[in-house]
């Protein structure tokens, strides 16, 4: 059985609140869950104390036993300072431009220094 410390969601629409549970990796999101360790509220400020609340014990216990936490969950963690922090990347490779589209990107920023240094350089009459 695969465990996962991963997010449960709950709240209204448009409200979201989410617990972090232990689940089997096979169960469904919001479905059956082992222990609850903590809670998430994304509507609060990013420094108020109760945005994350974790019981830090028991998911030391559960990292121990061999649950793999979520991509969200390890970065939590790594807050907390219960994990090493995981490498935030900033743009996913399959989004970046193309060979063609750098080029002409290149191209235009040239083409505007160009132009910039341009009428500097000419002399007024």
């Amino acid at each position: 059985m695969g465990l996962k410390i991963r997010m449960s969601r709950g709240g209204a629409k448009k409200r979201p609140f989410y617990s972090i549970v232990v689940a089997d990796s096979r169960s469904p999101r919001d479905g059956r869950f082992i222990e609850k360790l903590g809670t998430y509220n994304p509507m609060l400020d990013k420094d108020h104390p109760d945005r994350i609340v974790m019981k830090n014990e028991r998911v030391e216990h559960w990292l121990k036993v061999g649950a793999l936490p979520s991509e969200r969950v390890a970065r939590f963690l790594g807050d907390a300072g219960l994990r090493p922090k995981p490498a935030h990347h900033e743009r996913p490779n399959k989004s970046a431009p193309k060979a063609k589209a750098q080029e002409r990107a290149k191209a235009a920023e040239a083409a505007a220094t160009a132009a910039a240094a341009a009428p500097a350089e000419a002399p007024a009459t």
